[in-house]
């Protein structure tokens, strides 16, 4: 079978000798047999680290936990600094983490029950892979937007009820955070561990009006009634 490969400069075809493969196992028998510049990122090859996400036939995916099929074309994700073919830098989408503060910020000792840790123990799984945040249309127009993975980390700890501090990352998501995502679900749909990153955003939203916060693009909605009185 055929696949097609988006590299630095152009697009390359490439023949695979295998009937049954997956993507990670092509690109290797790539690199080790007919092209050794070659560039993409790999390893555990488990789907359990996420490094290996790519975006295949306009879909991410995990490279080794995707069968590969005649005339995919494979290309990086999208929204990072490509640095050579598949390869791209994650480091401004890891800056998400800080802008949103995603982290414990004051401890507090409490009896935690069963069902409390199952309210966040899916997004605990996550493992950056960056599939959201190159799925996310948000960021086409919008490259400030936090994104869904740095979002559902505050989710997950703004419903630990060891977290005695609720508002410093509540205050943090207000600007190019949660009013900008439209809810569209394509960071949910290309998750590999299941998460739903557009339900935690709902979650974060019905917290943040707690706080008195709301969607500041109400105001500029135009629901047919302007000029009519």
């Amino acid at each position: 079978m055929k696949i097609d490969i988006k590299r630095t400069n152009e697009t390359v075809t490439y023949d695979i000798p295998f009937k049954s493969t997956t993507l990670l196992q092509a690109l290797y028998h790539i690199k080790n047999h007919e092209e050794n510049s070659l560039t993409f990122s790999s390893n555990c090859r488990s789907g359990i680290c996420g490094t290996c996400a790519i975006r295949v036939n306009g879909k991410e995916v995990l490279a080794c936990a995707t069968m590969c099929g005649d005339g995919d074309l494979l290309e990086p994700l999208q929204y990072h600094e490509v640095q050579r073919d598949l390869k791209v830098n994650k480091q401004k989408a890891r800056e998400t983490l800080k802008t949103s503060m995603a982290w414990l910020q004051e401890s507090k000792d409490t009896e935690i029950q069963e069902e409390q840790v199952s309210l966040t123990e899916k997004q605990s799984d996550c493992i950056l892979c960056d599939s959201c945040y190159s799925a996310c249309p948000v960021l086409e127009v919008n490259p400030n937007f936090i994104g869904p993975f740095a979002l559902t980390r505050v989710y997950r700890y703004t419903a630990d009820p060891r977290e005695s501090d609720i508002k410093t990352p509540i205050d943090a998501i207000q600007t190019n955070g949660i009013w900008d995502c439209t809810l569209c679900g394509e960071c949910t749909t290309v998750c590999p561990q299941g998460i739903d990153p557009k339900m935690d955003i709902t979650m974060l939203r019905a917290t943040s009006a707690q706080f008195g916060y709301s969607d500041p693009n109400f105001q500029a909605m135009d629901f047919g009634f302007g000029g009519g009185f």
